[in-house]
This record gives C-alpha cells, sequence and structure tokens, in this order.
C-alpha cells in the first residue's frame, strides 16, 4: 500500500511564492521518479516537473525559471517551490510517484492553487 499526500496549497496573489509538498508513505522503493502535475478547470492534466531519486530534474516550459522540484529521498517527499506565480499557475496541483522497479504509478489527491492577479 502505497499512498501519497499534497499539501501547501493556497491563495496567493500574482508575483508571490508557495511551497508544495508531497509525503509518499508504505512500502516506497528507493529507485522512483516522483512529479508535479496540474489541471485548471477544463482543461486536461500536464506535467509540471519531475524529479528522479538520483537528482536529475526537468520541467515545463511555463514553469521553467520560476519552479524548482526538489526532494528528500530519506523521507520520501519532494517539493515544489513556485515563485512568481501566475494567474495562469492556477490549478490542482498532482503529486505522482512512479516506482521504477516496481513499474506501478501512484497519484495523490491534489491540492489547490490559486493565483490572483
Amino acid at each position: 500500500q502505497v499512498q501519497v499526500v499534497e499539501s501547501g496549497g493556497g491563495l496567493v496573489q500574482a508575483g508571490g511564492s508557495l511551497r508544495l509538498s508531497c509525503a509518499a508513505s508504505g512500502s516506497i522503493f528507493s529507485l522512483n521518479r516522483m512529479s508535479w502535475y496540474r489541471q485548471a478547470p477544463g482543461k486536461q492534466r500536464e506535467l509540471v516537473a519531475a524529479i528522479t531519486s538520483g537528482g536529475s530534474t526537468s520541467y515545463a516550459d511555463s514553469v521553467k525559471g520560476r519552479f524548482t522540484i526538489s526532494r528528500d529521498n530519506a523521507k520520501n517527499t519532494v517539493y515544489l517551490q513556485m515563485n512568481s506565480l501566475k494567474a495562469e499557475d492556477t490549478a490542482v496541483y498532482y503529486c505522482n510517484l512512479f516506482s521504477l522497479l516496481r513499474k506501478s504509478e501512484y497519484w495523490g489527491r491534489g491540492t489547490q492553487v490559486t493565483v490572483s492577479s
């Protein structure tokens, strides 16, 4: 049983910052990839950022330079530092854990980020 839980969302003004956290619990293998996705109303879910257990990161072009993903492997926790937030960043942000060894995927239930302009 694996569970991922997001936290840290909220309401922020444009130009502000938020830090999202995603804590994974249960039978977590060390070799994994954790990602942040987001979904705005009426739109498809999109990949925002990803980080491997080795620390390699990738970002969507829309957030590159503003968002930073990091992780604490000991805590099985991933973070998304969001700076210079824009109204178009408003969405529900979901955490995803993909186990490379188990080849299974787990999703959190999301945390709402609302950016007012």
